[in-house]
């Protein structure tokens, strides 16, 4: 067989075997789904105020991230946020939810080869370039501020 049958016989083995989505439904469960998990983490914060009259803004907000990356990473934990995010697909991902998801999924993944192979180092397996990207451009915009 030579190679350009052998390539079109494997895109056609590849096609067949890729899920068929519906991209209109997709895209709608992408936006309610993203937007309730926004309206929860607004209904936390204005709890926490109601609770803490006195508590600057920017502290119940501190603590509505820390409730909503426990509550994602309780239910990645639970089986419940791969559910979701096979549901909602982006949706689910974009917010701070999605962040502790993907911190939480390959801890737990990989706990059985140890806490130091296995935790610790796949832990950041996705999650590390994103806080690695973070940290870089927030220190070159910290030297623009300090020059300009």
């Amino acid at each position: 067989m030579d190679e350009k049958k052998r390539n079109e016989a494997y895109n056609k083995y590849v096609q067949a075997k890729i899920p068929k989505t519906r991209p209109w439904p997709s895209l709608f469960n992408s936006f309610w789904v993203g937007g309730v998990i926004c309206c929860i983490g607004q209904g936390i914060n204005d709890l926490i105020m109601l609770a803490f009259p006195s508590m600057a803004e920017q502290t119940a907000w501190t603590y509505t991230l820390i409730v909503l990356i426990f509550l994602a990473s309780f239910l990645t934990g639970v089986g419940l946020y791969d559910r979701i995010g096979k549901f909602a697909g982006g949706g689910s991902i974009v917010p701070i939810t999605g962040f502790s998801n993907s911190i939480t999924s390959p801890a737990l993944e990989f706990k059985h080869e140890g806490i130091i192979y296995g935790l610790c180092v796949k832990m950041f397996t996705i999650a590390g370039p994103v806080i690695v990207t973070g940290i870089v451009a927030s220190i070159l915009v910290g030297l623009v501020y300090l020059f300009i």
